[in-house]
């Protein structure tokens, strides 16, 4: 048992340096050296007023990338299939941002960044009633004259301009002429000007095929910047996809590396951080830990009743149900801080981390146990059953911190799309290795139920392993794949039914299985094998003598003494 405790312990440490870095819906991601042509940013589902607020605060990009041809920038989109397929999807042989118009009246907006003329291109396709907020390019005329100003060496170009003072240390007695706020520099009334002064120059758009915006791009340092802020309109709301795309990337055998630092911000209406169909999740989940806590003593209740038939399987499976409920009530909590906060609490995520890695390996490995008939019928497992436990707790600790690495990492980066397929792969192989012992159960009792003398027996707990292999079946194809297909054909704002659906099967299952493999003197499981000795069989004690003719007579299964005659 040493090494399921050192994995724990790894475990715990690495969620710990994971947790430090998480900023959950609050999103900065940072790529150097990046050459995918596509890179999914974000996923979120947002109701009316929603807003997204995207600011690109650095990009480097290659200067012989000709981005006429080859263009650079964002796309949202909207899902095609009530928030899971969305137009880039299918669109794999052309770069997306060269898109002129869509199939039908989902709405699109690309963001078209030119580095040549400084500007950021905006086009809207589709349907639109979304507004954007963002600052806009100034027109060439107003550019020319700034400049000619700027370049001047305080002298009035016009007759109409006053000089400009570069010195304003030699003022020669005119400093009353200057501001205020010059003589008396106030920091705080400053930043304050600035950011008023920020919005005056922010312009809002109302998004259509006709409106064609150009957003101002800033240079500093070989760095592109820009922001934006979107408002998601009434006709509008739905599970939107925000992407980066890199277009020459896409050529065959072309990688031009680039870097970006992006910030982005997503909320609902009433200042929630979480997507539409997180926001029910919270009060989903804390009901549900009350549920499983309430079956969970009623189980101790049942083994309390019943302590004289208990074995220490059945108390593994009261801390499951425990560790579940107690998973659940973390997992409530950390949903909430996100919802408020846009990022988990360190302390409040860390219990939950740990709780959902606990519930993980004691599931898997009290299902396996239960298949073997450990404590049951037997109390020695055999060496394939053995090697079963050590490949599937390891295979459950990774799987975890697989999980734990998705949820703590950017959504962008390329090591979230490699830890998911990772547990999505180890999931699978801890789900198929726990059939084995069942199957093996079975093969056992079909064996048995055919050589010896006890076929009634055999047959009630086959028929009961059957029906175990049967339901862990079940159970793994809804939690797998049947939810996750409804959840595709639900409604953006009802995908939080998806948790719902797994919740409550997992109940289910824990419910069954209680129920099938209970304390109880009937139980056709709990009832252990009788040796050979014990079948009924007579015994002749002597042939000859004054104890001739007299047999000896043994109790039966059900310990009632039957008369034999005598031998003869």
């Amino acid at each position: 048992m040493a090494v399921p405790h050192i994995q724990f312990s790894f475990a715990a440490i690495l969620l710990l340096v994971l947790l430090s870095g998480c900023n959950a819906r609050i999103h900065k991601l940072s790529l150097k050296n990046e050459t995918r042509f596509a890179i999914d940013l974000n996923n979120f589902g947002f109701f009316a007023n929603g807003t997204l607020n995207v600011s690109l605060s650095s990009l480097w990009l290659s200067d012989i990338v000709n981005y006429s041809i080859y263009p650079v920038g964002f796309s949202l989109s909207r899902s095609r299939v009530n928030g899971v397929l969305s137009y880039t999807a299918e669109e794999t042989e052309v770069c997306p941002l060269t898109v002129t118009k869509t199939t039908n009246d989902e709405p699109l907006i690309l963001f078209l960044i030119d580095s040549k003329n400084l500007g950021v291109n905006v086009s809207a396709m589709g349907v639109q009633d979304n507004f954007l907020i963002a600052k806009a390019k100034l027109d060439k005329p107003k550019e020319k004259k700034v400049t000619k100003r700027a370049n001047g060496n305080g002298e009035p170009n016009d007759a109409n301009e006053k000089p400009l003072n570069t010195n304003p240390k030699q003022d020669d007695g005119k400093g009353k002429e200057e501001p205020a706020e010059n003589k008396n520099p106030n920091p705080a009334g400053e930043a304050k000007k600035v950011e008023e002064a920020k919005k005056v120059e922010e312009t809002t758009f109302l998004l259509n095929s006709s409106v064609k915006p150009i957003l101002a791009l800033d240079k500093t340092n070989g760095l592109y910047n820009f922001s934006f802020l979107l408002v998601v309109g009434p006709k509008d709301q739905g599970l939107y996809s925000l992407k980066f795309h890199y277009c020459q990337n896409r050529v065959p055998g072309v990688k031009k590396p680039y870097a970006l630092t992006v910030d982005v911000v997503e909320k609902n209406p009433g200042e929630s951080y979480l997507s539409a169909a997180e926001i029910p999740l919270s009060r989903l989940y804390i009901c549900m830990a009350g549920v499983f806590f309430t079956a969970a003593m009623v189980w101790v209740y049942m083994l309390m009743k019943h302590r004289y038939s208990v074995f220490k399987i059945h108390w593994l499976m009261a801390a499951l149900a425990f560790t579940k409920s107690t998973s659940l009530v973390f997992h409530s909590i950390n949903y909430h801080f996100i919802n408020i906060e846009g990022h988990p609490i360190e302390g409040w995520a860390v219990m939950y981390y740990i709780t959902h890695l606990l519930k993980g390996a004691l599931l898997f490995i009290t299902l396996a146990l239960i298949g073997t008939g450990w404590a049951f019928v037997k109390y020695i497992l055999s060496d394939k059953e053995k090697k079963i436990f050590m490949i599937v707790i390891p295979l459950q600790v990774l799987a975890n911190v697989a999980y734990i690495i998705i949820e703590s990492t950017e959504e962008g980066s390329s090591e979230y799309y490699l830890w998911k397929e990772i547990l999505f792969l180890v999931d699978l192989i801890c789900c198929g290795a726990i059939l084995f012992p069942v199957v093996w159960s079975i093969r056992h009792l079909q064996e048995a139920s055919s050589t010896d003398g006890k076929a009634a027996m055999n047959l009630e707990k086959l028929k009961l392993f059957r029906h175990y292999y049967v339901m862990i079946v079940c159970y793994i194809y809804f939690t797998r794949i049947i939810a996750i297909l409804l959840k595709i054909t639900m409604p953006f704002q009802w995908q939080w039914c998806y948790e719902f659906l797994v919740e409550v099967s997992t109940l289910i299952f824990f419910v069954l299985t209680g129920y099938k493999f209970r304390p109880a003197s009937n139980n056709p499981y709990l009832q252990l094998p009788l040796d050979e000795e014990d079948v009924e069989m007579d015994e002749v004690v002597t042939e000859s003598g004054v104890l001739e003719g007299i047999s000896k007579v043994k109790k039966t299964s059900n310990g009632r003494e039957r008369q034999k005659e005598p031998a003869l």
